[in-house]
Formats: C-alpha cells, sequence, structure tokens
C-alpha cells in the first residue's frame, strides 16, 4: 500500500473543492525517475508509469478517466471531459464543472496554478513554465472560463503551488526581455546574477493576476529545485520525472 505524501493549497476554497500537488515519495519508478513519476513523456518504464498514475487514482477514489494533457508551453485552454475521448489533448490548462473529473498540470520546475472560485462552481489547473506564463495562459485561461461560466474575477481563488524559487531559476537576457515586453511591471520580478538574471515565476505570475484583478491569491514557498528528495527538478537533473498538481470538485 502506497502512502503518499501531498502539498496542500493553503487557500479558503469550498469544501467540495479539493486540491492537491504530489511529490515524488513513494511510487514504483526506478533510477533517474525514482518514486511517483506521473510523465510519461521522460523515458521512464512506462509500466511504472501507469502504475503510479493507477495507485493515484485508487487513492482518491476516482470514478471519471484521467486526462494527463499533453504540455507544449502553449496558451491553450481544454474543457474536460473532451467531446471526443479518443483525441490526444494538446493543452497547457484545463478546467471543468463537472464533478469527479480532476484537472491536472505536470510540472518539474514550472508553475502550477490552480483555479476556482468562492462559490466552487468550476475548477482549472493550468500548467504555466515560463513560457506559456510570459505568452499569457493565466489570463487567457481565467478570461475564457469567466465568460464561459459568467463568474466575476473578484470571485476567483487562485494557487499558485510549488516550483523553481527564485532563488535558483537562472534565466537570459531573452527571457527577461520578453516578460518586459509583455508587461512592464515585468522588470520588478528580475534581479541580477552574475552575467544573468533570477526570476521570480509567483512574483510574474500575481503580476498577471493583479492586471486581471484577482485579488485573493496564495502560494507555496516550497522550492522544487532546492529540495531534491521531495520533489522532481529538470533544471537541476535534466533526466527527471513529474510531479502532478490537481483539482477537482467532490
Amino acid at each position: 500500500m502506497h502512502i503518499f505524501r501531498f502539498i496542500t493549497p493553503n487557500w479558503a476554497a469550498p469544501s467540495h473543492i479539493k486540491a492537491v500537488s504530489t511529490t515524488r515519495l513513494n511510487g514504483v519508478s526506478k533510477g533517474a525517475y525514482h518514486g511517483l513519476n506521473l510523465g510519461s513523456h521522460v523515458d521512464d518504464n512506462i509500466k511504472h508509469v501507469l502504475t503510479n498514475r493507477a495507485s493515484l487514482a485508487i487513492h482518491f477514489a476516482f470514478d471519471n478517466d484521467l486526462y494527463w494533457l499533453n504540455q507544449t508551453h502553449s496558451t491553450t485552454l481544454v474543457a474536460l471531459p473532451p467531446t471526443n475521448k479518443a483525441i490526444e489533448l494538446h493543452a497547457d490548462a484545463a478546467w471543468t464543472s463537472a464533478k469527479n473529473q480532476p484537472c491536472i498540470a505536470m510540472t518539474a520546475d514550472c508553475l502550477p496554478v490552480l483555479v476556482t472560485d468562492k462559490k466552487g462552481t468550476f475548477v482549472c489547473a493550468i500548467h504555466a513554465g515560463w513560457r506559456g506564463l510570459c505568452d499569457g495562459i493565466i489570463e487567457k485561461s481565467i478570461q475564457s472560463i469567466c465568460n464561459n461560466k459568467n463568474v466575476k474575477v473578484l470571485d476567483l481563488l487562485v494557487w499558485l503551488g510549488p516550483c523553481i524559487s527564485k532563488e535558483a531559476f537562472v534565466v537570459g537576457d531573452d527571457v527577461r526581455r520578453e516578460f518586459i515586453k509583455h508587461h512592464s511591471k515585468a522588470i520588478e520580478a528580475f534581479r541580477p546574477h552574475k552575467s544573468r538574471w533570477l526570476a521570480d515565476l509567483h512574483q510574474l505570475a500575481q503580476q498577471r493576476l493583479s492586471s486581471l484583478n484577482v485579488l485573493e491569491i496564495t502560494y507555496s514557498d516550497l522550492c522544487t529545485f532546492k529540495n531534491h528528495d521531495l520533489f522532481y527538478s529538470y533544471r537541476r537533473d535534466g533526466k527527471t520525472g513529474r510531479m502532478a498538481t490537481l483539482i477537482w470538485i467532490t
């Protein structure tokens, strides 16, 4: 029997909204992926990945299909369940109003973003790598859902999950320029580091959320890069697994 360890949001979501971020602890993957690797695209033994995914589904007693997005650092949002279950879902964000239908974002340093509203009428999981974050995946997802559900932005609750911290995320001038080009306040989220820059993903995300007038934002202060035993980290290890951040309506 697997005893999982999860990170849970420190937010004021209604009781019927459930959300967790997984860690790498337990699971059956070996070697560089040892633990609870949930990514099928990282050259891990696919049988191990499927076993890890099945164990997670059993743990939470999900009776609906789990949709694992093919994430490409896009700004694409999909609604779950999809109309055609045979299709491969190429997207970096998913949302639903269906009960017991998890929305999942996979990460290994990128920022997982969870969104719901004060009444818990929908849930959304966003994979925000620097490219998707820069290109506006958070704003596009929130605006699309609010229009679809007729939800007010002021009623939203957002949680920013574990990601690479501002002390560890080293980027070049190109990344900094792209963010500043899209949003002038982004300059505040970078500080010099030798000949490069340290970037604060949480601050960059909060800036985009604030531009939409999202007020209730909470976050995890856990760094995926620094916590080797707890998290996979692509920046640290290169060849590594993936965690998942899930949100669903019970």
